[in-house]
C-alpha cells in the first residue's frame, strides 16, 4: 500500500510539475529570454499572485511531508492528503489556450532537459544524504529517504520561477556558442552577396508596417527579401538570412527591434545597412530602457551605422526624431511638417480607405489612394514612398502599388464583420499610436466603441500615460469597454475626469466578454469597434 501511494504521489506531482514548468518556460520566452525583463515581470503584483496561486497546493503538500514519514512508519492519511494536493496542483496548472503559445525552440528544449537533470540530481543527493544521516551508517533508510526526496521535489517546484534563471545561467555558455555559430554563418552569407542593398527599419512603432509597405513597393522593380513577422531580434534576422536569403535577392529589408541599449547596434554590426528608416520614437519599453533618452539613443544606433554614401530616412512628424541631430545624409517624410522632403497632405478618410497627395523632389504633385485608414497609416506609406522613390522608382509607378497595399494584421486593420466594422489595432499599443487610432475612430459617423486593456511596459509612466489616453478618448468614442478592472484603472480615471458618461464605460474581465458586451449595446446604428492593444500571455 505504501509503495502504491508513493507511486501515485510521484505521478501526480510529475504531472503538475511538468505543466508548471512549461508555464514558467512560456513566460521566460515571452520576456525574450532576458533575465532582467523576466525578473521585472515576476515583481508585478498580479504576477506574484498568479505564481502563488499555481504553487499554493505544492506549499500545502510541502508542509504535509514531514508528517508523512515518522521513522520507519508512514502515515497513510497524510500521504493520501498529499496526493490530493498534487491533484489540485494539476487542476490549477492546466494549460489554457495562449495567444502566442510556447514555441519549443532548441533553446527551450535544452532548458527543459537541464531543468529535469538538475531536479533529479538534487533530489537523489538530498534523499541519500537524509537516509545516511538518519541511520548513522551507510545503509539507506527508505522511508525517510523517499520522504526527503518528495520534500525536495516540492521545494524545487515552489522555487521553479527562480530556478529557471539559474538554468539559463548554466546553459549560457552553450547558448552563446550556438548563437555565435549561427551569427557567423549569416555573416558569411551576406559577405558572399556584395551587391545586396540592405535597408534597416526601426522605431518605437510603425516599423513593421513600413517594412511591409516598402517591400510591396520595391518589389515592383527589385527582388526583395524582408524579415517576416516579428523576426526583429539579432537571432530573428540571422534565421531569416540563413533560411530565406537567395543569390537572386537584390534588396534586404531588415526590421530591427530593441528592448535594451545596444540591441540595434548589434543587428547593424551583422548586416551593415546602407539605408535606414527611423519611423518613430516614443516612451515604449521604459521598464527596460528606463528613460526616453535611452530609447532615442538606441533607435539612432541605426543612423550611426549608415555609411557616408548612405541615407537615413526620418519621420519628421515625430518631435524626438526631428530634434535629434545626426551628421548623416537625411531624407525626411511625414504628414504634418511641411518642410519634410516627402510630405503627404490633403488627407481624407472614409470607410473605403484613405486618399492623399504628395510631391516628388521636383515639386510635381501626385494623388494616391489606399484601402488603409488612419493618419499614421498614411504616414507610414509616405515613408515607404520616400525610400522607393529615392531608390529610383518614379512616383507615377508607385500609385497602383499603393492602391493595392493591404493592412498589416492587427495594426489598424479594417475588417467587416456582419453589422459591425472592426478596427483591429491590437498589436503592442503605445500612446501615440493609441491616440492616432482614436482619431481614426472619431472620423466614423457610426456608433463608435473603444475596446482596450490599456498599455503596459511603461515603467513609472504606466499610470500617467494610460490616464492621458483615457482623457483623450472621451470625445472620440461613444462607449468604452475596458478589459481588466485594475489594469484599466488609469483609463477609467481619465475618462471620468473629462466627464465621460459612467453608464457608457463597461468593465469586463476578458476579450471574449468584451465582444459579448458589444453585441449587447443597444442601437440601430452600425457599430465601429476599435480594438486597441491585446496584452500578451505574460500580462493576462
Amino acid at each position: 500500500m505504501e509503495i502504491v501511494l508513493w507511486i501515485v504521489w510521484f505521478g501526480t506531482y510529475l504531472w503538475g510539475a511538468v505543466w508548471f514548468t512549461l508555464y514558467i518556460m512560456h513566460m521566460f520566452q515571452q520576456n525574450s529570454y532576458k533575465p532582467r525583463e523576466y525578473r521585472e515581470w515576476m515583481q508585478v503584483t498580479g504576477n506574484i499572485g498568479r505564481l502563488l496561486g499555481k504553487s499554493l497546493y505544492a506549499w500545502i503538500s510541502l508542509l504535509l511531508i514531514p508528517f508523512v514519514s515518522r521513522g520507519e512508519s508512514v502515515s497513510f492519511g497524510f500521504l493520501t492528503v498529499a496526493c490530493l494536493m498534487n491533484g489540485m496542483t494539476i487542476l490549477v496548472n492546466k494549460p489554457r489556450q495562449a495567444k502566442k503559445p510556447l514555441v519549443y525552440t532548441p533553446r527551450v528544449k535544452r532548458m527543459l532537459i537541464t531543468t529535469g537533470i538538475l531536479s533529479a540530481v538534487v533530489t537523489v543527493v538530498a534523499s541519500v544524504i537524509a537516509g545516511n544521516i538518519t541511520t548513522g551508517e551507510a545503509a539507506y533508510n527508505g522511508s525517510v529517504g523517499v520522504a526527503t526526496g518528495a520534500f525536495t521535489l516540492l521545494l524545487l517546484f515552489i522555487l521553479l520561477p527562480v530556478l529557471v534563471l539559474f538554468v539559463n545561467f548554466l546553459n549560457r555558455p552553450i547558448e552563446k556558442g550556438v548563437n555565435q555559430h549561427y551569427i557567423n554563418d549569416a555573416a558569411r552569407i551576406l559577405k558572399e552577396m556584395p551587391n545586396l542593398t540592405i535597408i534597416g527599419v526601426t522605431g518605437s512603432y510603425g516599423k513593421t508596417s513600413v517594412k511591409y509597405y516598402l517591400s510591396k513597393l520595391l518589389s515592383t522593380q527589385f527582388s526583395v527579401l524582408h524579415t517576416p513577422g516579428n523576426y526583429n531580434t539579432t537571432l530573428g534576422v540571422v534565421r531569416t538570412i540563413r533560411e530565406q536569403m537567395k543569390s537572386f535577392h537584390e534588396i534586404f529589408i531588415c526590421e530591427m527591434g530593441a528592448r535594451e541599449v545596444g540591441d540595434i547596434k548589434e543587428i547593424c554590426d551583422l548586416v551593415h545597412p546602407k539605408y535606414g528608416i527611423i519611423t518613430s520614437i516614443g516612451p515604449q519599453h521604459l521598464q527596460s530602457f528606463h528613460s526616453i533618452d535611452n530609447v532615442i539613443g538606441t533607435k539612432f544606433e541605426l543612423a550611426d551605422a549608415i555609411p557616408e554614401d548612405g541615407i537615413v530616412f526620418l519621420n519628421y512628424d515625430n518631435e524626438y526624431i526631428r530634434n535629434h541631430k545626426t551628421d548623416k545624409q537625411i531624407v525626411s517624410y511625414g504628414t504634418v511638417q511641411e518642410g519634410a522632403t516627402y510630405c503627404a497632405y490633403n488627407i481624407s478618410v472614409s470607410k473605403e480607405g484613405s486618399a492623399f497627395r504628395m510631391k516628388d523632389s521636383t515639386g510635381k504633385e501626385y494623388e494616391f489612394h489606399t484601402r488603409l485608414v488612419g493618419n499614421h497609416n498614411v504616414q507610414n506609406i509616405a515613408g515607404a514612398i520616400a525610400v522607393a522613390n529615392t531608390l529610383g522608382i518614379p512616383m507615377e509607378k508607385l500609385i497602383y502599388p499603393v492602391k493595392q497595399l493591404e493592412s498589416v494584421p492587427h495594426r489598424l486593420q479594417l475588417l467587416k464583420q456582419g453589422n459591425r466594422t472592426i478596427l483591429d489595432d491590437s498589436y503592442n499599443s503605445n500612446k501615440n499610436g493609441f491616440k492616432a487610432a482614436l482619431d481614426t475612430l472619431a472620423m466614423f459617423d457610426d456608433l463608435r466603441i473603444l475596446m482596450t486593456p490599456g498599455m503596459v511596459e511603461l515603467g513609472e509612466k504606466q499610470y500617467s500615460e494610460n490616464k492621458e489616453v483615457g482623457m483623450y478618448a472621451h470625445d472620440k468614442c461613444d462607449y468604452a469597454i475596458l478589459v481588466g478592472r485594475e489594469q484599466t484603472k488609469p483609463i477609467q480615471d481619465g475618462l471620468m475626469e473629462t466627464g465621460f458618461a459612467a453608464n457608457r464605460m463597461i468593465i469586463v474581465d476578458s476579450l471574449q466578454e468584451a465582444f459579448q458586451m458589444v453585441n449587447a449595446i443597444p442601437g440601430e446604428k452600425h457599430k465601429v469597434v476599435l480594438i486597441e492593444n491585446d496584452l500578451p500571455d505574460n500580462y493576462t
